[in-house]
């Protein structure tokens, strides 16, 4: 019997706001452990909290880009649980009355569709962070714990959605569209090796066209879209056995190991009930009105689809638009070296290859680098005159990158510009002609491909720096002296 698989995937993204979510301390990551703290964050006792409006804000727009209903009236409830990095022992999250219903978000896989239902969009708080010593580094084998509670707090958002994916593809592809779209709106810098943006995975399989679902089991410790893809599609094939096999599949949390490649049992999975919900009683109801929502609204930056739509519609193929569009800073620059004046296609090419090249080998963000539209557009405009060859084109850009400075600066510091000068790639073709007489015979006699020889040989004399077609037909008409 073959099996289906459904998927629905719960994103908690870490907001970028300067203060925590019930509390004034700030959040900044950077500090030493435990110094970012109060009587709030720390759930001492008659410590009241208070929303952070920024928080809300941003939490609307989100569910305003994913096409939710934003709830008039909604409420923070207590999620109680044995919290151990929670000092309060419980957690300030919405449960039955979230801030955003409802909405879809369509993602392309391959050459299909698919619509993605989003349940709810809601705030809480995050916890504290742990790190454990000793062993494998989780809980179950350490020697000890250190608890950092500058995390505890944070304004976290909740994206959930309905089941229905049905491959680790989509899962990934649906993972991508939600992270491009919470970097356009600039909520969160959703950088999944930091653990600003993690996903927790919901699967199980059953027979094709069977309307029940099976056996739920989560999927946590997914810290990158590679890592989704990879313990779906593991888990996918061990429901899949255990299923074929008879045997009962058990509902609870695993957790996702990436060096073994494999989940592993956590605990058992908890129903809504276990947590105990209640109405937080230190928090009024939250009220958004019509105003409020359309002022929001209408701040909403151009969203990532119909931007890989402009994109395309500029000559760009659906890889450097879809590259361009994922809102981590490569499309800034790709807007501005256009309305400097540069070729879309050109800029896309450069941006989509060298750069992003230059990003891996370098493990930097797109946001960090030392290079903006002008100066791209002043790179290429250099190189469509003649000025640089691709090659020393190529030997610039990385000068840039490195923050030399400006094109023009760091090819005239490295002695870059291309020789112009009619005579001096004359005397570099005759001294060519002169070293190589064998294969200047040669060329006299008809053998073309020699050509390409002696431009190498004066590009090599000139280090690079003379032009190829100049080159070319200067051999060309020398040859047939």
């Amino acid at each position: 019997m073959s099996w289906e698989a459904v998927i629905g995937v719960e994103t908690h993204v870490e907001l970028r706001t300067a203060s925590k979510m019930f509390c004034g301390c700030p959040v900044d990551f950077s500090s030493e452990p435990n110094t970012n703290v109060c009587p709030v964050c720390l759930g001492l006792p008659g410590a009241l909290p208070v929303p952070n409006e920024r928080a809300i804000e941003m939490t609307v727009s989100v569910g305003l880009a994913l096409g939710c209903r934003i709830a008039a009236d909604s409420e923070f409830s207590r999620k109680n649980y044995f919290y151990a990095d929670l000092p309060k022992n419980y957690q300030i999250s919405q449960f039955d009355r979230p801030l955003c219903v409802g909405g879809s978000l369509e993602v392309e896989v391959g050459d299909a569709t698919v619509a993605v239902g989003i349940t709810r969009v809601h705030l809480e708080e995050d916890t504290g962070k742990s790190t454990h010593l000793g062993g494998s580094g989780r809980i179950h084998a350490a020697e000890a714990a250190l608890i950092d509670f500058n995390r505890s707090g944070v304004p976290l958002m909740e994206v959930v959605t309905e089941p229905d994916m049905r491959s680790p593809e989509q899962a990934r592809a649906y993972a991508a569209e939600l992270r491009a779209i919470v970097l356009a709106l600039g909520v969160s810098d959703a950088r999944l090796e930091e653990g600003s943006l993690r996903f927790d995975a919901n699967v199980s399989v059953r027979p094709p066209g069977a309307s029940e679902l099976g056996v739920k089991v989560e999927v946590k410790n997914m810290n990158s879209l590679r890592s989704l893809q990879r313990a779906l599609a593991y888990e996918i094939d061990r429901q899949t056995a255990l299923a074929e096999a008879g045997e009962r599949i058990a509902q609870e949390t695993r957790h996702w190991d990436e060096a073994a490649g494999v989940t592993k049992p956590g605990r058992s999975k908890e129903q809504s009930s276990d947590y105990r919900y209640f109405p937080e009683p230190d928090l009024v109801p939250l009220h958004v009105d019509d105003e409020y929502r359309e002022r929001i609204a209408a701040a909403l930056p151009e969203l990532p689809g119909p931007r890989r739509d402009r994109y395309r519609s500029m000559g760009l193929d659906a890889e450097a638009a879809r590259l361009l569009a994922a809102g981590d800073g490569l499309g800034g620059v790709f807007e501005d070296a256009v309305a400097a004046g540069a070729d879309p296609a050109a800029a896309a090419n450069w941006l989509t290859g060298e750069v992003v090249a230059h990003l891996r080998r370098t493990e930097q963000e797109p946001d960090g680098i030392e290079l903006d539209g002008a100066a791209l557009a002043e790179l290429l405009a250099m190189v469509a005159a003649g000025e640089l060859s691709a090659t020393a084109a190529k030997t610039v850009l990385a000068g840039v990158l490195d923050g030399e400075g400006r094109p023009r600066v760091v090819a005239a510091a490295r002695d870059l510009m291309q020789i112009d000068d009619a005579g001096a790639l004359q005397a570099a073709v005759i001294d060519a002609f002169g070293a190589h007489p064998d294969e200047l015979a040669r060329l006299r006699g008809g053998d073309q491909k020699l050509i390409g020889f002696f431009v190498g040989r004066v590009m090599l004399a000139t280090g690079g720096r003379a032009d190829p077609r100049k080159v070319s037909d200067l051999i060309r008409t020398k040859a047939a002296e």
